[in-house]
């Protein structure tokens, strides 16, 4: 007759019954290391340690693999952006480029008399004899022989700080085109009057430098009617036009050659000089 079914006992760490085997009940401890053979409900049962499933979860290779994943997509996605912000040209950038544009196309299309061959063609004689006014060459031997004949120590002093203007535009001008560098517009052709080694820059233009400091001196330093005024101003500005038109240089070189000569002659205005002061200094150095 079959032995009654016992009861299973319970042990302090004791785990569920893993089988029996000739009518005996075998138990497992929990604190003892299972092995890969162990049933599946065992190894889920010892997993169920929060501790230990978080540890175990975190050296798994399929965790290990996923946070390099995000960490090399991360990565990837913070260099997709430095290149992007790298690629992205700034505002002021793109506002120049855009404002060059407009100057070479506009320059171009004034060239109106670049060649006897453009549009203009038959007005280019007179666009140069505005453009031989304009020159320093004749400017600095006209004030020279002013300064020669003046009789009157008034005269002297106004043709004096006039001629030291001019040598003062052509060291500036001279020097902003060394720096600059800029080239002159494609259709000019190179056969100006009296032409030096930075000549062949274009940036500022030297002509309208030199008319708005010597209209502005004029303006201020001679007593003239209003009809010969007018006609200060308005030889200075043709004489800016006609470099744009003979295609000498772009609308930016003119342009920026006024408000350069504007500001030359507050520099003349600065270190006004005097007959006795020039004697004075001429002294010293001899």
């Amino acid at each position: 007759m079959p032995s009654p079914k016992a009861k299973n006992p319970v042990r302090s760490g004791g785990s569920p019954v893993l089988g029996s085997s000739n009518g005996r009940y075998e138990f497992m401890s929990l604190t003892k290391p299972l092995n890969r053979s162990s049933p599946p409900h065992l190894l889920q049962r010892q997993g169920s340690d929060p501790t230990t499933a978080r540890l175990r979860a975190s050296e798994s290779p399929t965790r290990r693999r996923g946070s390099s994943s995000s960490t090399g997509s991360a990565s990837g996605q913070g260099l997709a952006e430095e290149d992007g912000i790298r690629l992205n040209p700034s505002f002021i950038r793109v506002a120049l480029s855009s404002l060059l544009a407009i100057d070479l196309w506009l320059s171009k299309r004034l060239g109106v008399c670049a060649c006897e061959d453009s549009s203009w063609g038959s007005v280019r004689p007179l666009m140069k004899l505005i453009e031989i006014s304009g020159h320093g060459i004749p400017w600095l031997a006209g004030t020279a022989y002013c300064l020669y004949k003046s009789d009157s120590a008034a005269g002297q002093e106004v043709m004096l700080n006039l001629f030291m203007g001019l040598l003062l535009d052509l060291v500036l001008v001279g020097i902003v085109k060394a720096v600059v560098r800029r080239r002159r517009p494609a259709h000019n052709r190179m056969d100006m009057f009296a032409t030096f080694s930075v000549d062949r820059y274009s940036f500022p233009s030297g002509h309208a430098t030199r008319a708005a400091m010597c209209g502005r001196f004029l303006l201020a330093h001679l007593v003239l009617a209003a009809p010969l005024r007018v006609l200060v101003l308005l030889w200075a500005g043709l004489v800016g036009l006609s470099r744009v038109l003979l295609g000498r240089h772009n609308v930016t070189d003119v342009m920026f050659g006024f408000w350069m000569g504007y500001w030359q002659y507050n520099l003349v205005e600065m270190l006004w000089l005097s007959p006795q002061t020039l004697q004075g200094l001429l002294g010293q150095l001899a």
